[in-house]
């Protein structure tokens, strides 16, 4: 049988490639780290994180739940990657994200039906190829894959800081998960009506960095990683509605809920790192040095990661590929990840499952699987494949791309894990797998 090549060795990238191994194919993997890295890369190893630890919710009555267990049925590699290096994070799944690429790279790399190409691939080869080059696809090959594709679409997406934990004043903050879910995985930074007010008008004011290379006249920004700055330009309270929403939890020090909290959450098994959550940012370094310097507990915070902003590019895939992650108008080539328009870590990687086993399926003259749409992968493969509105967004796991449920229930939690049990019995995983 011919080999298949996968471009890319992020998250997409390795799924697919593990998925065609475990089957028996083989695998030539492209991946231009070290030789070459993207604005937002850093390491050298596989399956990198960016934005953030947190994979989300690990309970089945959650979409992102729902989403992993579907993967874990199908084999994913890295779902188990992340229960092997998983860190406190109340109800979340988060990682040490080192040693989950570690052990992703190692997995990858020893595989018998792997060869890898530490190299940049200029073009998209011939043949049966799975292209998982990801949002941030570099040079030519970019070039070629809008040219291919009739066009992309393209908008800006930011990361988070990372701070040190022994920098902080752990006198102002409390360890607390909201609605004490967990064990007080998160600290807490909580501020009274003063001081965010301050903080608001501080980050209104920032100097944000300038964005090279990118048309920034009119950029569109993500909704899922909106810059917390861009957020806070949307009204005083929006903060306090979006990522320092202080329900669920109450200062052990005033015994009552605070204004407004900035939530962190630990980046290592060791606790010394922390991600600010949800405060993707685009202000200049010093600035956030600054700013961020104002939220209780962080005045001497030390940084071990500036947060970033880079642009996105997406295809509008809906006309250009099917629901199997196969290009209608050339099904030997499969896109898989970002680029194809599912938003977050997880759902990147369930597209590189779907996109490795079906290459190896049309190969082998078989029917490729498309999940049915009462699953979660399955509505993503839809979502992507078939969307019909005017304004193509990308999109991440969440209960409202599902059908509804045949019967009404009032209750959210309830409703959730049934919309759950319904899409894990529609499917005979071991026939999908195998």
């Amino acid at each position: 049988m011919e080999e298949i090549k996968v471009l890319g060795a992020g998250l997409a990238g390795c799924e697919a490639a593990w998925q065609i191994a475990q089957r028996g194919g083989k695998v030539v993997l492209y991946e231009m780290k070290p030789e070459k890295f993207s604005p937002a890369h850093q390491s050298p190893g596989f399956a990198e994180l960016i934005c953030s630890n947190s994979l989300k919710a690990a309970r089945l009555d959650s979409a992102a739940g729902l989403l992993k267990e579907e993967m874990r049925r199908l084999g994913s590699l890295l779902v188990d990657c992340a229960e092997k290096c998983r860190v406190p994070a109340g109800g979340a799944l988060a990682v040490d994200r080192g040693t989950f690429s570690r052990l992703a790279t190692e997995a990858i790399e020893g595989h018998p039906n792997i060869t890898v190409r530490r190299e940049e691939a200029p073009a998209i080869p011939e043949g049966p190829v799975v292209t998982a080059t990801g949002p941030l696809t570099s040079g030519a090959l970019a070039g070629e894959i809008e040219k291919l594709c009739g066009g992309a679409l393209s908008f800006f997406d930011a990361a988070a800081p990372i701070v040190a934990a022994e920098s902080l004043d752990m006198g102002k903050c409390f360890a607390a998960s909201r609605y004490d879910k967990g064990e007080g995985d998160y600290l807490n930074c909580p501020m009274n009506k003063e001081e965010y007010e301050r903080f608001v008008e501080a980050l209104l004011g920032a100097e944000r960095a300038p964005v090279h290379s990118f048309d920034a006249r009119d950029p569109k920004v993500y909704e899922g990683c909106m810059p917390v700055e861009v957020l806070a330009g949307r009204g005083r309270d929006a903060l306090r509605f979006g990522p320092m929403k202080p329900v669920g939890l109450r200062d052990p020090r005033t015994g009552h809920r605070p204004w407004a909290v900035v939530q962190l959450r630990t980046e290592n098994r060791e606790n010394s790192l922390y991600n600010l959550v949800g405060f993707q940012t685009n202000l200049k370094f010093g600035e956030q040095k600054r700013v961020f310097g104002m939220i209780p507990g962080l005045e001497q915070a030390e940084f071990a990661r500036f947060g970033v902003m880079h642009r996105n590019t997406f295809l509008h895939s809906p006309g250009l590929l099917a629901a199997d992650f196969s290009m209608l108008e050339r099904p030997e080539l499969f896109f898989a990840g970002q680029i194809t328009g599912v938003e977050g870590y997880m759902e990147s990687a369930a597209s590189g499952i779907l996109a490795g086993i079906n290459i190896l399926r049309r190969l082998r003259g078989q029917e490729t699987l498309v999940l049915p749409e009462t699953t979660m992968m399955g509505a993503l493969s839809r979502y992507i494949s078939g969307y019909e509105g005017k304004d193509f967004q990308p999109m991440g796991a969440n209960f409202g791309v599902l059908p509804p449920l045949s019967e009404k229930i009032r209750d959210k939690r309830q409703r959730y894990m049934a919309l759950a049990e319904r899409a894990l019995a529609s499917v005979d995983w071991e026939s999908a797998r195998a």
